[in-house]
């Protein structure tokens, strides 16, 4: 797991480990006690205060050191060094040393909080396989998954996770796939299954023949995924580290003039004012924006990660949260993509033989859901030495030579374009067309199921005021049957992939307050369109390598209803992160001001900072807590 880059003012914050700062602490407490207890007036109070203050505080002020010739001045170790050693310097001694102490319990506390969501994260994806068990000559070897080659066979025993993705050749199994869809239910599977990487094998022994190396395979694009989502920051994030860079040189000044105009212009008290631009410096600390405001999106990738939702980044996390307009794919999307054969309607003196021969080896090539439809209802084998010349016609259908004749096969724009004459059939589901020598031979109506938690799904979100529409190649009549079971009003038919590229571009120009159009779709053919929406949602998408890299948001099984729960996820992320930037802005400014003027000693500084960036980070940790979302869909 990667860092979650987050402060760029302190690093020890983003160190993959906590420090071992309790064993100091403890110490330099020892001490301070020590030093309280002395007479007043023994020569020896300030060397034992002095070496408190090393033990606990030489990090800081080595790192503030180091940072400086860096490049790095305005940061909190800077802060701290020269607010603690200027009260030294004034022989505020305790005041120092207990500055220090409760910035390194803050600190501690702190590491542990970014590791406990990092844990978690890591936690929720621990998908990651160790070996492989590969078939070499009788026996099995345990090698690195890196080094198994395609077609190789694999071993998987009880409590083993699949290392990579194939097919089941041999055994049967139960295998947990939860940390992959978020899905509690195990999967069986038997010979001619196919096995996802990462899946944990709970009872029986199989053996897979390895269909991907390990670098393509489902568990790697997963964990590449995730790695990388840090990268993609939000707005609001770089705002906030802008914000930082610029903020801490501005408080530097302002305590400078705090200092230097009373005493220079009013004959202030040096000391008095000193203490208190001390004391103003402590307060400035931008720890609770640079840390909390990042792990807040951190949090809430890895909640969504929880659900069987890859959010690629916070940008689209943020993005998510404004999201306005939800259009949705039809086929695969909102319904199954299982498609049957319902109805077989042949013309011009054709045998429903022929047409089915003709059209399933002209689909024989393609693994669409409709194609294989059409060979199932063929049922004998095809042989492709008779097929030639098969050409793709994008929104259209498919074009080949069988046994010498120009047979196409398509939906009524593949017949238009053509110029066949065929007869329409009037029946709900999906009609597709087939032509033969430039003759209309017949059409099939088929027919698709809607997902069970769809209804549920769109109830949903225009529960929440979402506009929901659909867009869709099918005809007007299947989209409108399909639309009338899910509650979706606006729907879009006939539509070419360059269309729904273009109705989601009006309706992003159309858009007002900045709001976010999305996109769900099945990620393969949908990709255009999954890569023009604000943010593009890839259903279903398990192993695909296609939805992985077109879309921003990756729902890893087939359940519609994880849209609403993403946007809910979302929200709530961005509510975390505003509650944090309100609730720390407000803090520091109040106490700048009271510390300006006195009313604030070097103890309620250290509230300012490390009090207030502790709160901060417990409150985005919340955006890890997820299921009060999930229980609205199951």
């Amino acid at each position: 797991m990667t860092d979650i880059g987050c402060c760029e003012h302190c690093s020890k914050c983003s160190s993959e480990e906590a420090p071992a700062q309790m064993p100091k602490i403890i110490f330099a407490v020892i001490l301070f006690v020590i030093g309280m207890l002395l007479n007043t007036h023994t020569e020896y109070k300030p060397l034992i205060f002095l070496i408190a203050y090393l033990a606990v505080g030489l990090d800081i002020i080595t790192e503030a050191v180091h940072n400086i010739f860096h490049g790095k001045i305005f940061d909190e170790n800077f802060l701290m060094s020269i607010a603690t050693l200027g009260a030294f310097c004034i022989k505020e001694y305790p005041e120092a040393v207990m500055v220090m102490v409760l910035y390194q319990i803050g600190e501690y506390l702190q590491h542990k909080a970014v590791e406990k969501s990092r844990k978690s994260v890591t936690e929720l994806m621990d998908i990651r396989p160790d070996w492989a068990n590969v078939l070499s000559g009788d026996e099995f070897k345990k090698v690195l998954p890196q080094t198994v080659k395609i077609s190789d066979i694999i071993l998987v025993k009880t409590g083993e996770k699949i290392p990579l993705d194939g097919i089941v050749t041999e055994g049967n199994a139960v295998v947990d796939m939860s940390a992959l869809t978020g899905e509690s239910v195990p999967k069986d599977l038997k010979a001619g299954d196919e096995a996802i990487s990462g899946a944990i094998n709970k009872n029986g022994v199989i053996q897979i023949k390895v269909t991907k190396l390990f670098q393509e395979s489902t568990v790697s694009k997963i964990l590449e995924l995730v790695e990388n989502s840090a990268s993609k920051k939000a707005k609001t994030e770089k705002f906030i580290t802008k914000f930082a860079q610029c903020y801490t040189p501005i408080v530097v000044a302002l305590a400078g003039l705090l200092v230097a105009v009373p005493v220079l212009c009013f004959h202030g008290v040096f000391n008095t004012w000193f203490l208190r631009a001390l004391t103003f410096l402590v307060i400035s600390c931008p720890c609770a924006f640079v840390i909390a405001i990042p792990l807040s999106f951190f949090a809430g990738i890895g909640g969504a990660s929880a659900c069987g939702i890859l959010i690629k980044g916070s940008n689209y996390l943020e993005q998510l949260s404004k999201a306005d307009t939800i259009m949705f794919d039809k086929t695969g999307t909102l319904t199954k993509g299982t498609f049957k054969v319902t109805k077989i309607v042949t013309a011009n003196n054709v045998t429903e033989e022929e047409l089915l021969r003709d059209t399933a080896s002209v689909e024989c090539c393609s693994n669409h859901p409709i194609a294989i439809s059409i060979k199932q209802a063929y049922g004998k084998e095809i042989n492709p030495d008779n097929i030639s010349n098969v050409e793709e016609i994008s929104g259209y259908g498919l074009k080949a030579d069988v046994s010498g004749h120009c047979v196409i096969v398509g939906n009524e724009k593949m017949m238009q374009k053509y110029d066949i004459e065929y007869t329409k059939v009037q029946q709900s589901g999906t009609i597709i067309y087939s032509a033969k020598d430039g003759n209309f031979i017949g059409a099939f109506v088929i027919s698709d199921e809607v997902k069970p938690d769809a209804v549920k799904a769109i109830k949903l979100l225009k529960d929440k005021s979402e506009n929901v529409a659909m867009l869709t190649g099918d005809s007007e009549e299947s989209a409108n049957v399909i639309a009338k079971k899910l509650g979706i009003d606006n729907v879009h038919a006939n539509l070419l992939p360059s269309d729904k590229v273009k109705i989601i571009e009006d309706t992003i120009n159309d858009e007002k307050n900045n709001k976010t159009v999305v996109f769900v779709g099945d990620g393969i053919n949908d990709a255009p369109v999954l890569m023009r929406a604000d943010v593009g949602v890839a259903m279903g998408a398990l192993g695909s390598d296609a939805a992985i890299e077109a879309a921003d948001v990756v729902i890893m099984d087939d359940k519609i209803s994880k849209i609403p729960v993403a946007l809910q996820i979302s929200r709530k992320t961005m509510s975390i992160v505003w509650q944090n930037i309100i609730f720390a802005l407000g803090v520091k400014l109040s106490f700048l001001v009271l510390g300006a003027f006195g009313y604030i000693t070097m103890w309620g500084a250290v509230f300012a900072d490390v009090g207030v960036t502790l709160i901060a980070v417990l409150n985005s940790l919340r955006s890890l807590k997820t299921k009060e979302f999930t229980k609205n869909i199951e």
